[in-house]
């Protein structure tokens, strides 16, 4: 089977025109989700996103509408197999197709020793992170295969890893074999649907100045020891992480599949 590219890549940019296009981000109503999400909705994208706050998805919902296209904000809980099912064929209904997907609803991690750490730590973390990873890349992935099958190739899959991956932390062993285990499916994902002219690959991110971090990032000992080793000399923002979804749901990355994009300002470098 060939595959043919998409289209006319040789305008300036043009191939980042998300106009026509559909992407999913769950978790999108705050963080890197949000800033995620705003890139694609100003890159032309209509936008679902799905969370469990109903006035952080109403306040992010206002947000996105601005850029002038559609936007589904959906209340769900993403470690509930059924209520993905769900709001899947509620998005499918409404836009009619999926075409890119971002897994980036997760939860942080303790600082509990290793021999002391609870089982309920670690299943949890589990549950948060990784099972619902599975459970939506696996519901979007269902109507971009059958659309590959009647003649339509092509569609986006993205998995929220993090930096923690790749580089050790005490106390945060359940985290990192969270978004560690997250770079395996998605390379599995990408030998499996390449096929079908369908991409996945997986985002790092390094320290970012969000709700849930920043009590860290703000801390004395995070601005004296962490702070230093980022080349950039800032923390990241949410809104760094648009530019990498706005590419990896375009045309753009139409031959990029199965790898791993660190954004960390440099952290990773030393």
């Amino acid at each position: 089977m060939k595959i043919e590219p998409p289209g006319d890549l040789t305008m300036p940019y043009a191939p980042f025109d998300l106009t026509g296009k559909v992407a999913l981000v769950t978790g999108g109503n705050g963080g890197i989700g949000l800033g995620m999400a705003e890139g694609l909705a100003a890159a032309g994208a209509s936008v679902a996103i799905w969370g469990r706050n109903p006035d952080k998805n109403a306040a992010a919902e206002e947000r996105l509408r601005k850029h002038g296209g559609e936007v589904l904000a959906q209340i769900v809980d993403v470690t509930d197999e059924a209520q993905i099912d769900t709001a899947m064929d509620e998005l499918l209904a409404m836009f009619g197709r999926l075409d890119s997907c971002v897994a980036n609803a997760g939860t942080g991690y303790g600082r509990e020793r290793f021999e002391e750490m609870s089982s309920e730590t670690w299943h949890r973390t589990m549950k948060v992170n990784l099972d619902s990873a599975f459970y939506t890349l696996r519901a979007a992935a269902k109507p971009m295969v059958e659309r590959a099958r009647n003649g339509e190739h092509g569609g986006s899959l993205m998995a929220i890893s993090s930096v923690s991956a790749i580089s050790g932390a005490p106390g945060n062993q359940p985290y990192a074999t969270t978004k560690a285990g997250m770079i395996g499916m998605m390379k599995g994902l990408a030998v499996e649907y390449g096929r079908y002219g369908i991409r996945a690959n997986t985002i790092l991110p390094g320290w970012t100045m969000t709700d849930l971090a920043a009590p860290g990032l703000t801390s004395e000992a995070f601005e004296k020891f962490v702070l230093p080793r980022v080349p950039l000399k800032r923390w990241g923002t949410p809104e760094d992480f648009g530019g990498i979804a706005v590419y990896l749901a375009s045309d753009a990355s139409a031959w990029h599949t199965g790898q791993e994009f660190t954004i960390c300002g440099g952290y990773t470098v030393f």
